[in-house]
């Protein structure tokens, strides 16, 4: 579904800041699939999911979304945006209508749905977030913080986009919050089948959720594969200044320690079986 080709961008080019923000970067997304972009402040994560619904145009290469170029000439950039939702950081700071009803009505008014079909979206949207009818009439500046968040990414979903992008959603939030919206994210993506791409700096929050994760280091990709394939290489996520799950570094440990243990564990449970194993072989795995 999402193509990247070759995509290089330079902030502030020609003047003493200068900044290559992504250098030569190339993956493919498949439709449906839920793969996670991690990588430390300043990687560019941020930079490459502006570019995939053309809020940013790269200095070269393109973004093809079902094989059409997103940047070339003729190509609507509002229908574009209506396919491929992005969901900024601390998204509640986007927020501006007088009810919470009217700012989730806000995108799908601007498609030019009508309004029986905008109300069907706005209550189906605010269902999925777990918004209660009776906060639609409120200001969204009478919610709290999670509720905020919940409101904003529920503007994002009644578009009904076939590629969600979430840039930090859980960025801010207390535990509970941030596991609540992280259990909606992915029913979202089991009821749906929409593609998503998630952008956090939390490793847990990766391990336990997506399919594939695409790492990004120095403005290009360093890795590219499954959660197994990704906390393989552990150590060397570790020496360019990137996090691993806490349970990675356990299993790391405990192989530097001498045992004969798979060190690529980055789920409790996955971790906690194969101790479970290692035992019962009488100290063998």
């Amino acid at each position: 579904m999402i193509e990247v080709r070759n995509l290089s961008y330079i902030y502030s080019k020609k003047t003493p800041f200068e900044h290559q923000a992504l250098r030569d970067i190339s993956f493919t997304v498949s439709d449906g699939e839920f793969v996670g972009v991690i990588g430390h402040t300043g990687s560019g994560k941020s930079t490459l999911m502006q570019h995939l619904n053309g809020l940013l145009k790269p200095e070269s290469g393109t973004v093809l979304l079902d094989g059409q170029d997103i940047f070339a000439k003729g190509v609507n950039l509002r229908e574009i945006r209506s396919r491929v939702g992005l969901v900024f950081q601390y998204p509640e700071y986007q927020l501006f209508e007088e009810t919470v009803w009217k700012d989730i009505a806000f995108g799908p008014k601007n498609m030019g749905l009508s309004e029986e079909e905008v109300a069907e979206r706005v209550r189906e949207a605010a269902a999925f977030v777990e918004l209660p009818e009776e906060m639609m009439q409120k200001s969204p500046f009478e919610l709290s913080g999670g509720q905020k968040r919940r409101a904003a990414i529920a503007g994002v979903l009644a578009m009904r986009p076939e590629v969600l992008v979430l840039d930090e959603p859980t960025a801010g939030l207390d535990p509970h919050s941030k596991d609540h919206l992280l259990r909606q994210i992915r029913a979202y993506h089991d009821r749906t089948g929409a593609t998503i791409l998630l952008v956090t700096h939390s490793m847990e929050d990766i391990a336990a959720t997506v399919e594939r994760i695409i790492v990004l280091n120095e403005a290009s990709v360093l890795m590219d594969g499954t959660p197994e394939e990704v906390f393989a290489r552990a150590e060397e996520l570790l020496s360019v200044g990137l996090d691993v799950p806490q349970i990675t570094r356990v299993f790391l440990e405990l192989k530097r320690l001498g045992l004969p243990i798979d060190a690529s564990v980055y789920t409790v449970k996955y971790g906690a079986r194969l101790l479970e194993e290692f035992l019962k072989g009488g100290g063998t795995c």
